[in-house]
């Protein structure tokens, strides 16, 4: 059995098929994730599948962020500019459409404008996944790592009931005396 020589195999891949293919391992992912809590959800509930899902994301964000950090040369403490760019390279940012602005100095709103989790559900006759308890572990676990001072705070996230244009929002505040 041949083992690939990624090195040799990605450099003969052109810059679009690069692309795909990255965009496709995040897929993969995602998929995995899925796949994974559909099976402790059925073995132990909704409930419990939240509870783990919380703890497995605990430590996945939080790998994550130190990763992007260790892949952009950046030290923790780098505030909203660094988290704002952070957030650019998580799995995510691959596979879903998101946007971020400033609220001034101390403040930043990320928004997730389509999920792809969400879509799915919708395309199945779902009700939205309710996913507020592991996005408040997960995105305040990234912003933590990237800086500590960072603070998080949930705009909107399902099971949330009002009506948005975006699949779920957070604000990032890093307090004025901090700045």
């Amino acid at each position: 059995m041949e083992h690939l020589d990624f090195p040799r195999d990605m450099a003969s891949l052109s810059q679009e098929q690069l692309r795909e293919l990255v965009a496709d391992m995040a897929k993969r992912w995602l998929a995995h994730d899925g796949l994974w809590f559909q099976a402790v959800e059925r073995a132990y509930g909704l409930d419990e599948a939240i509870r783990l899902d919380a703890e497995a994301w605990h430590g996945m964000t939080r790998n994550e962020a130190q990763r992007i950090l260790r892949l952009l040369g950046a030290e923790r403490g780098g505030g909203l500019d660094l988290l704002e760019r952070a957030l650019r390279f998580r799995l995510y940012a691959l596979i879903n459409e998101q946007e971020m602005e400033r609220e001034g100095d101390d403040a930043l709103v990320f928004r997730m404008r389509t999920c792809r989790v969400q879509e799915a559900r919708r395309r199945k006759g779902l009700p939205d996944f309710p996913c507020k308890p592991v996005g408040i572990v997960e995105y305040g676990g990234f912003a933590e790592t990237i800086d500590p001072r960072i603070k998080t705070e949930v705009i909107a996230c399902p099971p949330d009931d009002n009506p948005r244009d975006y699949a779920c929002a957070w604000r990032f505040r890093l307090p004025q005396a901090d700045l």
